[in-house]
């Protein structure tokens, strides 16, 4: 069950016009923060995001399952229960619940998953899968919501980054 901070952050975000896929990043991110506080482990970061994401789709984000041939048959059909639970759609037969095994299991996997050094490669493997074209479309809807304080701190950043790259 995710946090009621974690919701309302998600809430925020949707008040705000973020894309679905920002709203869920809260999610996926309480998972980071249970993980550094040794609550569980997880195997990769990107198990990690699946965590956060079913969670997300579970709360009603309008973050909808991928597509067939993206992703294993399996992990498909579970994102789209867990859609449609969160959308309404579908009533669970009961409280979503991780079985005791479960937990064990990821209680002894290691917490490196969510390591800054683990995520920054995950973000950069992520990029790389992107076009030039795809991210920067990504970077101005991002810009698009953002207040004239965040635009400037991100115009900042996007600098410093520039520099430290020569």
């Amino acid at each position: 069950m995710p946090e009621k901070q974690t919701i309302e952050r998600a809430r925020e975000d949707k008040r705000e016009g973020k894309a679905p896929t920002t709203q869920a990043g809260e999610f996926v991110r309480e998972e980071m923060h249970h993980i550094r506080e040794g609550k569980h482990g997880a195997r990769s970061p990107q198990q990690a995001i699946a965590i956060g994401l079913s969670k997300a789709r579970r709360a009603g984000v309008d973050l909808p399952p991928p597509r067939g041939g993206r992703v294993p048959e399996k992990t498909r059909k579970s994102a789209e229960r867990a859609y449609e639970e969160g959308q309404g759609l579908r009533q669970a037969k009961h409280r979503p619940r991780v079985a005791k095994a479960v937990k064990g299991v990821l209680k002894r996997e290691g917490r490196k998953a969510a390591s800054p050094d683990a995520l920054s490669r995950q973000a950069r493997s992520a990029a790389g899968r992107r076009t030039h074209g795809e991210r920067s479309a990504a970077a101005k809807r991002a810009a698009r919501t953002k207040g004239p304080a965040e635009r400037s701190a991100a115009a900042r950043k996007a600098a410093r980054t520039r520099a430290e790259s020569r």
